[in-house]
């Protein structure tokens, strides 16, 4: 038996330990953070707002907005707060919450890109059959299915992550409580648990990753053999913005997780977490609505609507 001091708190090192930049970084946080909230909270509000857009593919788009939501803001609150007050440490529960539920919402999304995938496949490939195919239930239970799948998957992580004894140094070398960067830091030993991150990671990522390619072959196939060019258009500018979506998320999470923790890098990861917890959330709403016609459309009549409200 061993004398060993379990860790009660874990100390972030946050983005950078630059005094000067601590004010920079928190106004460009905070912007990136309010543009994401507002962005994704919009819409949804448009979504629900506009009848036309009470259809599968804008049910699954919503939900993208709210987990986006979620999940970025398991995050930004704590940095914004190590900038701008330096206060750094979290508790254990705080940080075993932080880490459940932003990989929760992160699978999740990851989950909901591959059920837009099959939509976007029934629409393009068979869209005589997409009203029976995608029906309001189906709708519902794929929907679903990604928040049980996402929290599934984070309670196996999180809880063989925090199964392990943290009785050596409790300074993480990142912004929030990430699996990885916690990890590193257990006393006891981790190979197994380095192991279930890894393959754990690789089957929900590439399993999610296969299915979206599989849906892409069969619309690309079909788009390609369209002889009418209206119909050549609508088709590409319904998956566009998805795949544009799909192609700078799963970019970044097969870089942060499907590598042994030997090759990490703690430094290039923060740079690159900063980019999937805060940007992207950001991005997905901009790319759907600059890309998608009738997202564009629903947003001119609701701006209409306010000028005529408003007396303008």
């Amino acid at each position: 038996m061993e004398n060993r001091t379990e860790a009660t708190e874990f100390i972030l090192l946050g983005l950078t330990s630059a005094s000067e930049l601590q004010i920079p970084l928190f106004i460009l946080i905070s912007l990136i953070y309010f543009i994401n909230v507002a962005g994704n909270l919009g819409m949804i509000v448009l979504i629900l707002w506009d009848s036309r857009l009470h259809t599968p593919m804008y049910c699954f788009l919503a939900n993208l907005s709210l987990v986006d939501i979620f999940y970025s803001s398991a995050v930004a609150p704590t940095v914004l707060a190590g900038l701008l007050v330096g206060n750094k440490v979290v508790s254990y529960n705080a940080c075993v919450a932080q880490m459940f539920l932003f990989a929760a919402f992160v699978t999740t999304e990851d989950f909901l890109l591959a059920a837009m995938a099959f939509d976007r496949y029934a629409a393009v490939c068979k869209p005589l059959h997409y009203t029976t195919t995608m029906t309001p239930t189906v709708c519902i239970c794929l929907t679903m299915a990604c928040y049980v799948g996402g929290f599934l998957n984070s309670s196996i992580h999180t809880g063989d992550t925090f199964r392990l004894s943290f009785c050596g140094s409790n300074v993480v070398h990142h912004f929030f409580c990430d699996v990885p960067a916690v990890m590193v830091l257990s006393c006891s030993d981790r190979q197994v648990s380095e192991m279930v991150l890894v393959y754990g990671a690789s089957f929900v990522i590439c399993s999610a990753l296969l299915l979206i390619l599989i849906s892409y072959t069969f619309i690309f196939i079909t788009i390609f053999k369209m002889r009418s060019a209206a119909g050549y258009q609508k088709a590409m500018s319904t998956c566009v913005s998805h795949f544009t979506a799909v192609s700078i998320f799963y970019g970044t999470l097969i870089f942060m997780y499907l590598q042994p923790s030997s090759s990490h890098s703690m430094d290039t990861d923060k740079t690159v977490s900063v980019f999937y917890t805060m940007v992207i959330p950001m991005l997905n709403p901009l790319v759907y609505s600059l890309r998608n016609k009738e997202v564009k459309s629903a947003f001119k009549k609701v701006v209409e609507k306010t000028k005529y409200s408003l007396g303008f």
